[in-house]
């Protein structure tokens, strides 16, 4: 997926020649000619990952607009651009919480790593939040990646439960989310900020089932060489997520029934019963209906716990989430690994949207983790993902790919038919009649005419593949006199005469 870079300039010439700057490697612009039309642009809700921000503009002034995006909770990543103006004013500009600087006119490779440096500084600072949010407690269900309609009834089913002590079991496919649906549930409750425990009962060896959840004094049992609290008073106060509770033993299940009914524990070797406050989210991906009718489950106990069913929809039940995912874990594994991975191209993304993903969502952050480890280009290929696209990785010898996801690359037979058309006798010739070198102003105006030709003049993909913007292009043409075989149509794009 491209990020999105807003451009906000009042000069239209200078959005136009930014915007050939940042198309050409691959980013997607939006323009706002305002510093009112930006904050207007953001409040509809239009995507943008960077802001390109002028700081000298009529009405209001480019430190206003970056004032008011953080007065309105804007966080992203903001470059202030400026053609006048000392050193106070962009100190000024960076206290207010711009991330970088340049000044006009800038190179295109000034450009281009200052945009990427922001991305990478959005992707750290997004990460901190995510991992606070973890570790206190406070994930919330608008925290979670997904705006399809069946994460949409996850989410409002989600908010309704949080807000009482209702017990709720998550149902769904292995690798679906669940925990992370418990988390929100819990972030979004009154018991946001305390203790949430995590237990995966299937992973419990059976003859420490009881220590692990209801804990045990000391000189218990051989080995209880100290007092262990158990997971219930670990949770006290906060919320028990009980991962996998159809793999619980049948007695064990007698005892989590006793303590769900009386909100008291017994720890082994203890006299006394202990009071606990904890709100218990259970998650199977079992039918644990059929495991009451085989027998397998306490049918007292599966009434206990699905008081609240929330069932969480498989990856393939959700592939609208995919790009939105995708995007996420190459953030999140940007910042873990070290990387400046942009994002997806769109045959990537194409070829991740028609699978099937049987593993759910942690073989998509599986394969995403393996594809950023392994890429070395801004934009992930199939060929970063040849388990699902099929497509191998070419070799150190083939042409290198090119960075842009945009430029599409001609088929095997529109390329033969394209060659079949040209004159045996090459039409840029790089040597003259006397076998001496042509000049290179002569070299680059065969090239530019062979350009038009053979793209019809379509001077967008003209520019794109020559790798030069289009109002560059332009000024070429005047200067080569080549304005003679191209003529503009009504959409204002020019083609061959």
């Amino acid at each position: 997926m491209s990020k999105t870079v807003l451009v906000v300039d009042d000069d239209p010439t200078q959005r136009r020649l930014i915007q050939a700057v940042l198309e050409r490697d691959g980013f997607a612009v939006a323009h706002a000619e305002s510093g009112d039309a930006a904050v207007d642009h953001l409040v509809a809700g239009a995507k943008a990952d960077v802001i390109l921000l002028d700081l000298v503009m009529p009405r209001l002034s480019g430190q206003d607009t970056l004032k008011e995006l953080r007065a309105r909770g804007f966080d992203q990543p903001v470059i202030v651009v400026t053609a006048q103006g000392g050193i106070d004013t962009v100190v000024q500009a960076m206290q207010a919480g711009a991330c970088d600087f340049f000044v006009k006119p800038a190179s295109p490779e000034r450009i281009i790593v200052s945009i990427r440096n922001a991305l990478s500084m959005g992707d750290l600072r997004g990460e901190v939040d995510r991992l606070k949010k973890h570790k206190t407690g406070r994930f919330t269900f608008a925290d979670m990646v997904g705006t399809s309609p069946a994460m949409a009834m996850v989410k409002r089913m989600g908010e309704r439960a949080a807000k009482s002590s209702i017990p709720i079991l998550i149902t769904g496919e292995s690798g679906v989310g669940k925990e992370v649906i418990a988390r929100a549930v819990h972030g979004s409750s009154d018991r946001a900020g305390k203790p949430f425990v995590a237990v995966n009962c299937g992973a419990l060896p059976e003859n420490l089932v009881e220590s692990i959840l209801f804990g045990h004094e000391k000189g218990s049992f051989t080995g209880a060489t100290d007092k262990h609290l158990g997971k219930f008073q670990e949770a006290n106060g906060g919320t028990l997520f009980l991962d996998e509770v159809g793999e619980l033993p049948l007695d064990m299940q007698v005892k989590l029934l006793r303590a769900l009914q009386e909100s008291e524990i017994d720890p082994v070797g203890s006299k006394r019963s202990v009071k606990v406050d904890v709100r218990i989210v259970s998650a199977t991906n079992r039918d644990l209906s059929q495991a009451v009718a085989e027998g397998r489950f306490r049918e007292d106990l599966f009434y206990r716990l699905n008081v609240f069913p929330i069932e969480a929809p498989a990856l393939r039940e959700r592939k609208g989430d995919i790009p939105a995912l995708v995007d996420h874990f190459i953030r999140r594994f940007n910042v873990e690994e070290g990387k400046k991975v942009v994002g997806c191209a769109p045959e990537t993304l194409a070829c991740l949207g028609a699978h099937d993903w049987p593993g759910n969502v942690r073989q998509l952050e599986n394969a995403v983790y393996r594809a950023i480890i392994l890429s070395d280009a801004p934009y992930l290929q199939p060929y970063d993902f040849p388990a699902i696209s099929g497509v191998l990785a070419p070799s150190p010898e083939a042409a290198p790919a090119a960075a842009s996801p945009h430029s599409q690359p001609l088929s095997p037979q529109a390329a033969q038919e394209l060659l079949a058309e040209l004159p045996a006798e090459s039409p840029v010739r790089i040597l003259d009649d006397r076998g001496h070198l042509r000049t290179l102003e002569d070299i680059e105006r065969d090239l530019i005419q062979l350009a038009i030709e053979i793209y019809s003049g379509h001077m967008s993909e003209v520019a794109r593949r020559l790798g030069i913007g289009r109002s560059t292009l332009y000024r070429k043409v005047r200067e080569q006199g080549l304005d003679g075989i191209i003529k503009g149509d009504d959409d204002g794009e020019t083609e061959a005469a």
